[in-house]
Formats: C-alpha cells, sequence, structure tokens
C-alpha cells in the first residue's frame, strides 16, 4: 500500500460507522467507514470493508476497532483513499495479517564513521545490541562500508554505495554524495516499513514513517561554540530530519524541552528514553585505585579542558603525586600541563581498566545531551565529580558530587572532597548506574515504533 505522510496533527479519535446488512441505507450490503474526525466534514478518510460476507464484515469491524483503540497514537491524513469495491473486498483480511506480523523496521547508521562521532556511536551501537536481545519486531540494521558489524547482533545489510568515510570531513562528503544520488540507497531499503535514524541525519531519505533521535541541540543552546556553515548545516539536517519525522526520540528531558522550544514540535511527538550501560563489560573489578583522575572526551570545545586543568594545578598543589588521565582522539599535538597524560583512543577493555583503577571521574562539560562516561564509571565502581550543566544532573542524580563548569576552584574543591571520602559515592553510583540498561532503552524505543504503525 502506498503510504501518504500524514499531517503533524493530532487526531483526538476516529468515528466507526459500519451499516448493518438489511438495515443499512437502501438495504445495501455492509460497509464500514473510518472517518478522521479532525475534519469531519471532509467525508470518510478511508473505506475499510464493503459488499462482504457477514465474516469479512465482523472482520473489518474489529479491525475499526482496534484503529479506533490505537488513534491517540496514529495520525490519520485528511485525503480520501479511492478504493474500488474490489480492491476492498480482500483488505480486511489482509489489514489483519499486517497486525499480526511484527512490523519491519529499518535502522539507518549510513552515516556511522567509527570513533568519529562520540557518545552518539555509543548509543547506536547499544541501542542495535538491545534491540538484538530484547527486540520483538523484524530488525534490520543497515551499515555503511567502513562499520560492518555496528548492528551489533541484528540482520545487517552492508550499503556498498555508500561512499566511504574514516573522518568528520569525509562523513560530510559522504553524505552530500547521499543527497545528490540517493536511488541506489534507497532501494536497498526496499520491504521496510518504519526507518529509525539513531545518528539523526536521515541519510536516505525515504517516503516512509520515520522516527529520529536527536542528541542535543547544541547549535541553538551555545551557538557561540559554532561557525556559521556549522550551524546552518545542523539547521537544515538535524532539525530539518526531526521535523520531518513521525517522532522524535531524545536522551534526557533537557534535550526534549530544548527540542520543543527549539523546533516547536509537539510534545508527544518527542520521546525522552535514557541510555542504557552495558553492565557485562562495564562493571566492578580486582585493580586498586591508583592516583589519577580520568576524562575521557575529545577535545570539543563544550568539554572544557581547559578549565579542568586550571582546578588540576590547584588539586596538585596539595597532591602532587595526582595525574589527569585524558582519553578520546584529538588530542595529539595539543599543549597539556604538568601532571597531564594523554592517552588517546583506547580499547573498550582499556576503558573500563582506566575506570576501574582511577581515583575519580572528572566530567567538567559544559553541555551534555545525556552524559555517558559518568554511568560508566559508576557501574565500575568510580566515584563521580561532575558539572552542573544541562543534561548531567539529571543523569547522575544524587549519585555524583556537583561543581560549577565555570569555577576552576569550585571544580577543584568538589574533586578533592570526593577523593577525601570516596566510598559513598563508590556505593551511590553502583546502585545509581543499575538503573540503566540497553534491554530497557530498547524496549521503550519499540514502543515508539508501535505507536506509528
Amino acid at each position: 500500500m502506498h503510504y501518504e505522510r500524514p499531517i503533524h496533527q493530532p487526531v483526538g479519535w476516529v468515528h466507526s460507522l459500519c451499516t448493518q446488512g438489511g438495515g443499512g441505507v437502501s438495504g445495501k450490503s455492509p460497509r464500514c467507514v473510518l472517518y478522521n474526525s479532525a475534519s469531519p466534514s471532509s467525508g470518510p478518510s478511508r473505506v475499510v470493508s464493503t459488499r462482504s460476507s457477514t465474516r469479512d464484515h465482523d472482520l473489518a469491524r474489529d479491525i475499526a476497532q482496534q484503529l479506533e483503540l490505537r488513534a491517540a497514537t496514529r495520525r490519520v491524513g485528511p485525503r480520501v483513499m479511492q478504493q474500488t469495491d474490489s480492491d476492498v473486498l480482500g483488505a480486511a483480511p489482509a489489514i489483519a495479517a499486517r497486525s499480526l506480523r511484527a512490523v519491519k523496521v529499518g535502522v539507518s547508521l549510513l552515516t556511522l564513521v567509527p570513533g568519529e562521532i562520540g557518545g552518539a556511536e555509543t548509543y547506536a551501537r547499544g541501542l542495535a545490541r538491545g534491540l538484538a536481545e530484547a527486540g520483538r519486531l523484524d530488525y534490520t540494521a543497515f551499515v555503511p562500508p567502513v562499520a560492518s558489524g555496528a548492528g551489533e547482533g541484528l540482520p545487517e545489510v552492508l550499503v556498498s554505495e555508500y561512499r566511504r568515510a574514516h573522518s568528520v570531513p569525509e562523513r560530510a562528503l559522504a553524505m552530500a554524495a547521499a543527497a545528490l544520488r540517493p536511488g541506489p540507497l534507497r532501494r536497498r531499503y526496499e520491504g521496510v516499513e518504519i526507518v529509525h535514524y539513531p545518528l539523526t541525519i536521515a541519510v536516505p531519505t525515504l517516503r516512509l514513517p520515520s522516527v529520529v533521535t536527536v542528541h542535543d541541540l547544541q547549535h541553538l543552546d551555545l551557538p557561540h561554540l559554532f561557525g556559521r556553515s556549522e550551524r546552518l548545516f545542523r539547521r537544515r539536517a538535524h532539525e530539518g530530519s526531526a521535523r520531518r519525522a513521525e517522532a522524535v526520540i531524545v536522551p534526557s528531558q533537557f534535550v526534549r524541552r530544548s527540542v520543543v522550544e527549539h523546533l516547536g514540535l509537539p510534545p508527544d511527538r518527542v520521546h525522552a528514553i535514557p541510555h542504557g550501560i552495558d553492565h557485562e563489560r562495564f562493571r566492578p573489578g580486582p585493580e586498586q585505585r591508583e592516583p589519577f583522575l580520568l576524562y575521557p572526551g575529545r577535545p570539543w570545545p563544550h568539554k572544557n579542558h581547559a578549565r579542568l586543568f586550571e582546578a588540576l594545578t590547584l588539586l596538585r598543589r596539595e597532591r602532587p603525586q595526582l595525574e589527569l588521565v585524558l582519553t578520546g582522539g584529538g588530542h595529539e599535538g595539543r599543549a597539556v600541563p604538568p601532571g597531564v597524560r594523554v592517552e588517546g583512543q583506547v580499547t573498550p577493555e582499556e576503558l573500563v581498566s582506566l575506570y576501574r583503577r582511577a581515583a575519580c571521574l572528572v566530567f567538567p562539560s559544559l553541555y551534555e545531551g545525556f552524559g555517558q562516561p559518568p554511568l560508566e564509571a559508576m557501574a565500575c565502581g568510580c566515584p563521580v565529580a561532575a558539572s552542573r550543566a544541562a543534561a548531567i544532573p539529571e543523569a547522575v542524580g544524587d549519585a555524583a558530587a556537583l561543581f560549577d563548569p565555570a569555577d576552576a576552584e569550585d571544580m577543584a574543591a568538589v574533586v578533592s572532597a570526593v577523593l577525601e571520602s570516596p566510598e559513598r559515592f563508590v556505593r551511590a553510583g553502583l546502585e545509581r548506574a543499575s538503573g540503566f540498561t540497553w534491554a530497557e532503552t530498547a524496549r521503550r524505543h519499540e514502543q515508539v515504533y508501535r505507536s506509528i504503525r
């Protein structure tokens, strides 16, 4: 059936009118009609069943009732679907068959560049793993040539037509090429009924119901950190993808408020679903704590490394043996003060070891849509001192010590207090992290997919 993109207006209810055989108008056979209550005067929006047997009529009526129950979460377009009596005669059994089987959901990961897009990659892989383990719908992951295996256990389609990208500039070129020649990419998605873009940008665009994950709107909340061209790109690619989607998923209530305010989307289209934690990987181990602070993160402006370096200088006056370990790409060639050790890109196993050995995770970021590293550290039994900014307090709750990220003295004082009494934060952190699982994240995503069937 050809999919007509729905109007983005909530439909309060769908009226079902079924005339009974012999008792209908002029004694005609049973006929069941669904009306769009948003515009009753426009007439019926879809003919479900006509001139059928009693059995087919009952089935059509049951389907109409199911649709009425789902009307709060489904948007019905106002245009009448034209069907002949013979076309509709077999429609009810077909609709019933679709309602009984699993919907085919495509998880589009074409814009993934391994190791280059930070927490968005962690989320995309964690979600795929959760859907593979706990999902009940029919999922397929569409992955680029450079990220085979990113489906994390989901059935995969490696889209060889998508341009290879190993860096952020190459990623931009690949997306531009996909926009100019989308046809070969679109053919790969044949059979998919709903598409989800976990990495925000809708590549390729498809005439399907879509779900888009918006990780943050930093370019609107902190525009001074972005150049004009980057703001323009995000306005078109990020904001445009979100506005065209039937549903938007965000990782926190902080981002949900931002999306509703900045993009003007109806609140019922924006769903806050926290990320999960891989507890098989991130868990306490036998390692002993060592005198170093840990900060995993690329040196992007909002990560606030300069203020952390100032706080480290203050801390080393009382604790000269204390070091700061930095992980993540992009630090190469950058000047760092005494006591800072750059590890750069590390393997997942190495990161777990650092979490288990660090005296404290320090997270001074000025802006986060969620805050994954503090929760991963907590799951490993590492005490956390974190910024009181954006979505970070929402993620860590009362399990971390919070500081003003603009004040190096406050940062140093809070970190020093955690180093003096880490046990309370270790216990609180383990309890806090236990509430975040990818299985639960996947389950809540699946609820969103089902709501737009």
